[in-house]
């Protein structure tokens, strides 16, 4: 939301930054060499804020800009899932053969439970 400021005098629609005229009427240009350079300063921060204001206006630009991005991401988040499933294959590998017995071993004291129950 922008404030509507207007000075006494000043056309209807002409908008004053309050924070801009207490600045310019407390320390005003002294001598043409200063107003000079307010003038740039002030040309250089109103052509940033025309490009800015162009940026948000340029939608295609920012949706491609967003869809860039998540491209980006996706692709570093693929790479490291690959070199997760890499390292927990090679971990796999180092223990398949453990596991194997822990799993024959379960299986087996499973079966002679069930063996067990239903000869009682």
């Amino acid at each position: 939301m922008t404030h509507d400021v207007r000075r006494a005098g000043s056309p209807a629609g002409a908008h004053v930054d309050p924070d801009a005229e207490a600045a310019a009427t407390g320390r005003g240009a002294k001598g043409p060499d200063e107003l000079r350079r307010q003038i740039e300063r002030t040309r250089h921060e109103l052509g940033d804020t025309v490009e800015e204001l162009a940026g948000k206006m340029d939608v295609k630009g920012r949706a491609r800009a967003k869809a860039e991005d998540l491209r980006d991401r996706a692709g570093a988040m693929t790479v490291q899932m690959r070199s997760s499933a890499a390292h927990a294959g090679k971990a796999g590998a180092r223990y398949r053969k453990p596991a194997a017995i822990a799993g024959a071993v379960i299986a087996l004291v499973t079966g002679a439970v069930m063996v067990r129950r239903h000869r009682c």
